[in-house]
């Protein structure tokens, strides 16, 4: 189902492809993850994907519990925007010698995701309070904040250290 096709009809209709949608990628994350804490050569970026890894696989329960608060089936629709970060980040660090600037890659392609997952939660927890479930909301905030705090962790380590190794 595409989001613009006939099937979504209602703001319940497009709450649950989201959530479809975000579950696949959280699940794609679980997969990603750890190949990125494999390529990093900063201590602190691998420590925080595996720490990442570790919430990503609480957000994908916390998504399995709002699929089931909301009576919806527990299910995945293909989200081709995480693909396609996904696999940019491949060829990017396919592509990077340096392993100081390898690692400036990794967290951009790690904030390109953040960035796509704090759209989309932000987006389900308004949905959810105006379909008049804020039990759900207060579940996607609790993975909106982590996601959050997260980027802010990425640009802290980023701009502290990892893209002045790679630009010198």
């Amino acid at each position: 189902m595409g989001l613009f096709t006939q099937d979504i009809k209602t703001m319940n209709d497009l709450f649950i492809h989201q959530l479809q949608d975000i579950y696949y990628a959280e699940k794609q994350l679980v997969k990603a993850l750890p190949k990125m804490a494999e390529k990093a050569t900063d201590k602190q970026l691998k420590q925080g994907f595996l720490t990442h890894l570790d919430e990503t696989r609480t957000h994908v329960q916390r998504l399995e519990e709002v699929f089931r608060m909301h009576g919806a089936e527990v299910k995945a629709v293909d989200c081709p925007a995480i693909d396609g970060i996904i696999e940019e980040a491949d060829e990017v660090a396919g592509e990077v010698a340096d392993k100081n600037v390898l690692d400036a890659a990794l967290i951009n392609a790690a904030q390109a995701a953040e960035h796509y997952e704090i759209t989309r939660y932000g987006s389900l927890i308004a949905w959810a309070r105006q379909l008049g479930r804020n039990d759900c909301a207060s579940i996607l905030q609790q993975t909106l904040d982590e996601e959050k705090t997260t980027d802010k962790k990425l640009t802290s380590l980023a701009e502290g250290k990892v893209n002045l190794r790679a630009a010198s």
